[in-house]
């Protein structure tokens, strides 16, 4: 009998094993996925991307059990493929709350499978039940990282900070700033206290929905689809004085337009597309992207199926030029989504391929600087500083 036990035990303590450690694995395998389209970069290209500030709005590696430091051949971003990609600065946003069978649509609140991947990950058993911890853990996670990599990467917090590494760049420098963000600001768990406490930790942008309503603000993709709430308002006012910057990414066409209405600061939509050349729900009207760019804000462009209708660089330019077409472009920059259950044609090393379509539809060197990254960091220096 005790032979039985003791293979029982054994057979558990192994299949546990190959649990967490293969399972965090398979899932971002069939969810962070690389499908190669064919890239022709041209000297002219590589030699001024080589000169660029890359900035991207939105990538969600900390949601992933793999270090940021090494490269890896799951997903989209790492260190090591950053600085290949010539990136000065990389937000990386903290994904607390999924509904399970999420869809563009509508989504109840009620389910959450980022709860088991906390689990199979084997995060602090204090990040399994609640929301804030989760995004605290995604700080500890990405300054961690900071303080491993020999000065490789770092964490900006403060317009200093950011003036610090453009200028170790132009000195030949090789290294990425890393930015905090929030997709959904659910992880307040309700108390307007706690975006203290996130700011406090490093975090400089949020998003106020992301694929269900909260109480905070209505989500594109949630059931009601409402507005900001009470609450909401709150938030958005503390964010401007704390110096956050308001992400309407993910929110509900009501939401925005509270946003755009009330904001005494630039706002962003991080990641996404535009209606006018992919009509798909979460894409931004052009409506929403006059309003935005009335705020002085930045519209980040990605480079999967759902933003642009295609995993092509030469699709999310043609989104690039209609902003540009429509409100300026000033107005304009890269949100990639990158290792956010997307499916892209390149990853965060082969981001040249981006500046080859820009010159390929005719955007001139300057304008190509400011797409690529200008805007996003004239927008991110001047949104963190406090409100005065």
């Amino acid at each position: 009998m005790r032979k039985w036990l003791w293979g029982i035990l054994a057979f558990l303590v192994i299949a546990a094993i190959a649990f967490f450690t293969l399972a965090p694995g398979y899932v971002e395998n069939s969810m962070n996925k690389v499908e190669p389209v064919a890239l022709k970069i041209t000297p002219r290209a590589r030699a001024m991307h080589a000169t660029l500030q890359i900035a991207d709005m939105h990538a969600d590696t900390l949601l992933w059990k793999r270090s940021l430091l090494d490269r890896s051949s799951r997903g989209q971003v790492d260190l090591p493929r950053l600085l290949d990609g010539n990136y000065a600065l990389q937000v990386f946003s903290s994904v607390t709350k999924t509904p399970k069978g999420q869809n563009y649509d509508a989504n109840s609140a009620d389910t959450d499978n980022i709860t088991s991947l906390a689990i199979a990950d084997l995060q602090p058993i204090r990040t399994w039940g609640s929301l804030l911890q989760r995004s605290l853990w995604h700080a500890t996670r990405l300054m961690r990282y900071a303080d491993a990599s020999n000065g490789r990467l770092r964490l900006i917090r403060t317009p200093a900070e950011l003036d610090r590494l453009l200028a170790d760049r132009a000195a030949g420098k090789k290294v990425v700033g890393a930015m905090l963000s929030i997709e959904g600001l659910q992880d307040l768990e309700g108390k307007l206290a706690n975006l203290d406490r996130l700011h406090d930790a490093g975090f400089r942008m949020a998003g106020l929905a992301h694929f269900f309503d909260n109480d905070v603000a209505g989500s594109m993709h949630g059931e009601a689809k409402g507005g900001l709430t009470p609450l909401g308002v709150r938030v958005v006012r503390r964010m401007e004085a704390l110096g956050m910057v308001v992400d309407v990414a993910h929110s509900s066409h009501a939401t925005i337009a509270q946003v755009i209405a009330m904001a005494h600061r630039p706002i962003v939509a991080s990641h996404g597309g535009v209606q006018a050349t992919c009509k798909v729900n979460r894409n931004l009207t052009d409506e929403e992207v006059r309003g935005i760019a009335r705020t002085g804000g930045v519209i980040g462009i990605g480079y999967w199926d759902a933003a642009i209708c295609s995993n092509k660089p030469e699709a999310a330019a043609t989104a690039i030029a209609h902003v540009r077409d429509l409100v300026g472009i000033d107005h304009v920059g890269l949100g990639s989504d990158f290792d956010g259950a997307v499916t892209t044609g390149f990853d965060s090393s082969q981001i040249a391929a981006v500046t080859q379509a820009l010159i390929d539809r005719g955007f001139s060197d300057a304008d190509i600087a400011k797409v690529m990254g200008g805007n996003v960091l004239r927008l991110l220096r001047a949104g963190i500083s406090p409100q005065g």
